[in-house]
C-alpha cells in the first residue's frame, strides 16, 4: 500500500485544462489499475515497453496506461487490453542494475481507446478523453458522499498506524470529490476488478457509492480483526499472569516448607490407591500416570486428562462386593411378592442360589470348577413380548439376592465404544457404559440388566453385539479390558441378565452364550390375579386414593381385559385401571366429604372407559364361505388373523394381497396346488378352476406377514370357497401344509393358543407333532379350549367346516393328467 501523501499538491488548484494529444502510446499493465490524480511506481522490463518509455521521456509526451485482460500474458494483443485507461505523465526514470527501468508516473485523465493505430515497436491508439459526469441535481448528494468518504477514511486509518497524520489532514481538507475519490480508491485494499469498475464508470455519484460500499466492508473487517487480536492478546496475558503467579506461589511454598497443589494431589491419590487395593496391573498403570501428573503444571491440558483417568481408577469398585443372601425361602417369598407366575424363571433363580450356597458351605473354590460355571451358571436371557415383566423381574432378583441393581438399555446402540469406551487419545473420552454402570452401582457383583439386547444395531462405527461377546463370556469377562481404562477389570462376579422381544435379530454367537428363558403372555386368569395383587393397589396409591374409596370386582377386571386390551403383557391393562382410578380421584376431589366407596363393576365400566376397543368378530367374518381363522406368532406375542379367498372369471391367476412375505406366498401356492390336485376328493367341479382367477387376502394389509404356519388355513379357506361350505366361527387353526397334504409342526404354539383364548376361540386345530407342546399351556386354558390334532389336511377339514366332508367318496371325480410333449 502506498502513502496517502503521494499526491501532487498542485492538483488542488488546477489551472485551465491542458490540450491532450489525440494519439497515445499505450503501456499495458499486468494486474494493476491506474487511476487519475494518483502517482504510481512502475517497473519496466520488456524491451518494447522500455522503448516506449524512453521515447516518451525524450519527447516529453504523455502515455496511456491500460490494464491487460490476461495478466499472465507478457505481451497481450490489442484486443486483450481493456479499452478504458488513464492518460499519464512520466515524472522520473531510474535505470536498475538488472537492466530494467523504474519510473514514477502520475495519472491525469481517463480515456477510451477508439482505434489502434500502431502495433510495432509498441502500441499506439487514437483516444478520446472521458470526464466524470455530475448532474446539477446530484451536487448536494455528491458533497454528502465526499464527507462520508473522508470520515470513513479517517476511521480506517485508525487501524493503520503506518499512515502519517498529514495524509489524514490532506484527505479532510480536499474539497475536490474527484481527487478524494481516486486517492482513497488507489490506497484502499480492493480487487483489481473493483478499481476497474470505478475507473470505467462515468457517473461520479455512482463511483462514490460503489467506493463507500467497499470502505464499509473493509472497516467491518478491520474492526473484527482488531477485536479478535485484542481477545487473543488478553487471553495470552491472562495465561502468562497465571503462570507467573503460580511460579511465585511455588517459591513461597518452598520457603515456608509447604507442598504445592500438585504434591497434595499426588499424596491424596497414593493414599486412595492403598485404601482400595488396586490389582497389580491397575496399580502399575496408576503409578505411571501419577508420575506423569507430578511433572506437569496444573494449567497444562494433559493435567486434567490424567486427573480424570486417575479419578476413574479410584472410584471403581475393584474389591467392593455385597454378600449374597442365600436363603432360598426368602428368595422365593420376594419373587412371589413381586411377580405372579413365571415359575420357570423363579426356579432358575432358586437353582442359582442353591449352587452358590452349596459351594460356600462345602468350601469349593473357583480352581476346582469349570470356567463357565464360576458365576454360578450361564448368562440368562429373558425373551418375551412387551409388558410381561422382564425388566422388573431383574430388580426382584437383585432384591432377592441382596445385590445392587444396575441397568443398561441397548436399544438403538450403534457404536462399539458405547460398550468398550473410547481411547484416551480422543478429546472428552470416557469409559464404556459397562464400566460406568458398575461405578454407579458401587459394587463388583451387581445384578446387571442388559435391556433390549435384540435391538442392538451396527454401522461404520462398529458392532456393539460383537463387543458384548467378551462381556457375556464367562471365559473372558474375568479380564474385561475397557479401551479407556486399558487395564483388566473382573466382571465374572456380575450376574448378567439380558432381555429381548425376539431371538431372530440376536447374532448366533451372542445367543449361544446365554441361557434362553421364554416368557410367554399371561392368560386371562393370570391377568386378573396380577391386577388384583399388583396393578390395582399400585394405581390406587399413584392416584392418591385409598382402598376404602375404590374397588374392582373380578368381573370388571375381566371385562377390561377382554374389551379394552389386546396384549400379551399387562401394560395396557394397568393404563386402563389407572384411567378409571383418575376419574374416581376427580370425583373424590370434587366432593371429598360425601364421597364413599366407588365399586367398579361390569355395568359401569363403559362410563369410565367409553366404548369397547376390541370386539372379536369371528362369527361375522366366517359366516360366508371362503374365510378361515388362523393363528400367528409375532415378536410381541400371538395374534389371530383371517384368511379370505374369493374367485372371479379370469385367466387362471392367483392374486395374493396383505403384504405377504415370500414364504407365505409359497404356502398359498402349495395350498392351491393341493386343492386342485385333489378336486375329486373334495367334490369340487374341475370346471370351477377353468378361466377363473383366485384372490387370497390377509387383512391388516399395512402389517408385513410371513411364515409357513398359515398353510392349512389357506387350504381350508380355498376348500370352503369352492365347496360353498363355511368354516366354524369358533375354530382357529395353525400348521404348515406340505404338497402331499401333510400337516407339519410349527413354532410359537403357546403364544398362538394364548391369542386364541383372548379372542374367544374354543376349538384349536394344531399339528399332531405339536401335541407335546400343549404341556406348556396353562391348565386353566387347556380346560376351556378343545384341542384337535391333525396329521393331514383332511383331518383339518373334517373338524373345521360346518358340513363335514364324507369320509369316503364313491363318485370321486378323476382329474385329467397332462400329457408330456416330446419335441
Amino acid at each position: 500500500m502506498f502513502s496517502w501523501s503521494n499526491i501532487s499538491e498542485d492538483q488542488n488548484n488546477p489551472e485551465t485544462t491542458p490540450q491532450y494529444p489525440q494519439e497515445l502510446a499505450i503501456l499495458p499493465l499486468r494486474g494493476m489499475v491506474a487511476l487519475p490524480h494518483v502517482i504510481i511506481p512502475l517497473v519496466i522490463g520488456l524491451e518494447r515497453s522500455m522503448k516506449l518509455v524512453n521515447e516518451a521521456i525524450d519527447n516529453d509526451d504523455y502515455i496511456g496506461l491500460a490494464i491487460s485482460k490476461i495478466p499472465e500474458k507478457e505481451s497481450p494483443a490489442p484486443e486483450e487490453i481493456h479499452p478504458v485507461g488513464v492518460l499519464a505523465k512520466i515524472h522520473r526514470r531510474l535505470h536498475a542494475k538488472d537492466g530494467s527501468l523504474q519510473i514514477i508516473v502520475q495519472g491525469l485523465e481517463r480515456f477510451s481507446i477508439e482505434e489502434w493505430t500502431q502495433t510495432t515497436p509498441y502500441y499506439k491508439a487514437r483516444i478520446s478523453i472521458i470526464h466524470d459526469e455530475v448532474a446539477e441535481d446530484n451536487l448536494i448528494e455528491v458533497e454528502a458522499l465526499r464527507r462520508r468518504i473522508a470520515k470513513l477514511a479517517r476511521e480506517i486509518v485508525k487501524y493503520m498506524p503506518q499512515v502519517p497524520d498529514e495524509a489524514v489532514n490532506f484527505l479532510e481538507n480536499t474539497d475536490d470529490p474527484h481527487i478524494l475519490l481516486y486517492t482513497v480508491a488507489a490506497n484502499m485494499r480492493m480487487e483489481p476488478e473493483d478499481r476497474l469498475n470505478i475507473l470505467q464508470e462515468d457517473d461520479l455519484r455512482d463511483k462514490m457509492r460503489f467506493l463507500l460500499r467497499i470502505m464499509n466492508r473493509e472497516l467491518d473487517v478491520l474492526e473484527l480483526s482488531e477485536k479478535i487480536q485484542s481477545e487473543t492478546q488478553g487471553e495470552l496475558d491472562k495465561i502468562q499472569r497465571e503462570y507467573y503467579l503460580r511460579q511465585q506461589l511455588k517459591a513461597i511454598q518452598k520457603e515456608l516448607g509447604e507442598e504445592d497443589e500438585t504434591g497434595i494431589e499426588v499424596a491424596n491419590y497414593k493414599t486412595r490407591f492403598e485404601e482400595i487395593g488396586l490389582p497389580e496391573e491397575a496399580e502399575k498403570e496408576a503409578i505411571r500416570e501419577l508420575n506423569r501428573l507430578q511433572k506437569l503444571p496444573p494449567q497444562a491440558a494433559e493435567y486434567g486428562v490424567i486427573k480424570t483417568y486417575l479419578d476413574w481408577l479410584t472410584e471403581l469398585p475393584w474389591n467392593k462386593l455385597t454378600d449374597d443372601n442365600l436363603d432360598i425361602e426368602h428368595a422365593r417369598t420376594v419373587l412371589d411378592n413381586d411377580h405372579y407366575g413365571l415359575e420357570k424363571i423363579k426356579e432358575r433363580i432358586l437353582e442359582y442360589l442353591a449352587v452358590r450356597k452349596l459351594r460356600k458351605e462345602r468350601h469349593i473354590t473357583e480352581d476346582n470348577i469349570a470356567e463357565q460355571d464360576r458365576a454360578g451358571g450361564s448368562i440368562l436371557l429373558f425373551v418375551g413380548p412387551p409388558g410381561v415383566g422382564k425388566t422388573s423381574l431383574g430388580r426382584s432378583i437383585a432384591h432377592a439376592l441382596n445385590r445392587k441393581f444396575t441397568r443398561m438399555s441397548l436399544g438403538g446402540v450403534h457404536d462399539e465404544a458405547e460398550i468398550r469406551g473410547h481411547r484416551r487419545t480422543y478429546i472428552g473420552a470416557m469409559p464404556g457404559r459397562i464400566i460406568q454402570a458398575l461405578k454407579r452401582a458401587e459394587s463388583r457383583n451387581p445384578v446387571f440388566m442388559l435391556d433390549e439386547v435384540d435391538k442392538v444395531g451396527s454401522d461404520w462405527r462398529g458392532d456393539p453385539s460383537s463387543a458384548l461377546l467378551e462381556v457375556l463370556d464367562p471365559q473372558q469377562n474375568h479380564a474385561f479390558r475397557d479401551h479407556y481404562l486399558d487395564v483388566d477389570f473382573n466382571l465374572s462376579e456380575v450376574m448378567f441378565i439380558a432381555t429381548a422381544n425376539t431371538l431372530g435379530t440376536i447374532p448366533p454367537p451372542l445367543r449361544d452364550r446365554m441361557e434362553i428363558i421364554q416368557l410367554d403372555g399371561y392368560t386371562e386368569y393370570e391377568k386378573v390375579e396380577i391386577a388384583k395383587g399388583y396393578l390395582v393397589p399400585r394405581q390406587i396409591i399413584s392416584n392418591g386414593l385409598t382402598e376404602s374409596e375404590i374397588s374392582f370386582s373380578d368381573d370388571a377386571l375381566r371385562q377390561i381385559i377382554r374389551d379394552y386390551t389386546r396384549e400379551s403383557g399387562v401394560r395396557t391393562l394397568e393404563r386402563q385401571i389407572g384411567k378409571v382410578a383418575r376419574k374416581v380421584a376427580t370425583k373424590v376431589a370434587k366432593n371429598s366429604a360425601a364421597a364413599g366407596e366407588t365399586a367398579i363393576t361390569p355395568e359401569v365400566i363403559k362410563d369410565y372407559l367409553g366404548k369397547p376397543r376390541f370386539q372379536f368378530e369371528a362369527a361375522m367374518r366366517t359366516e360366508k364361505a371362503g374365510v378361515a381363522t388362523g393363528l400367528a406368532w409375532t415378536p410381541v406375542g400371538g395374534d389371530v388373523l383371517f384368511i379370505e379367498a374369493s374367485c372371479m372369471p379370469g385367466k387362471d391367476r392367483l392374486t395374493l394381497t396383505g403384504q405377504l412375505g415370500d414364504v407365505m406366498k409359497e404356502s398359498a401356492q402349495i395350498a392351491l396346488s393341493y386343492v386342485r390336485s385333489n378336486m375329486g376328493q373334495f367334490r369340487i367341479d374341475p370346471k370351477l378352476f377353468d378361466n377363473t382367477d383366485i384372490h387370497m387376502h390377509v387383512p391388516a394389509g399395512a402389517i408385513p406377514k410371513d411364515g409357513p404356519s398359515a398353510g392349512v388355513t389357506m387350504a381350508t379357506a380355498l376348500v370352503s370357497l369352492m365347496t360353498r361350505n363355511p368354516v366354524k366361527a369358533e375354530v382357529g387353526m395353525t400348521g404348515e401344509l406340505s404338497l402331499r397334504g401333510q400337516v407339519l409342526p410349527i413354532g410359537g404354539l403357546k403364544q398362538k393358543i394364548l391369542a386364541a383364548h383372548r379372542a374367544g376361540l374354543t376349538t384349536i386345530i394344531l399339528p399332531k407333532r405339536n401335541e407335546i407342546d400343549l404341556d406348556d399351556v396353562p391348565e386353566d386354558i387347556r380346560r376351556e379350549i378343545t384341542f384337535i390334532t391333525a396329521e393331514t389336511i383332511e383331518d383339518v377339514l373334517q373338524n373345521a367346516l360346518r358340513n363335514p366332508l364324507p369320509a369316503t367318496v364313491a363318485d370321486k371325480v378323476s382329474t385329467p393328467k397332462p400329457e408330456l410333449a416330446l419335441n
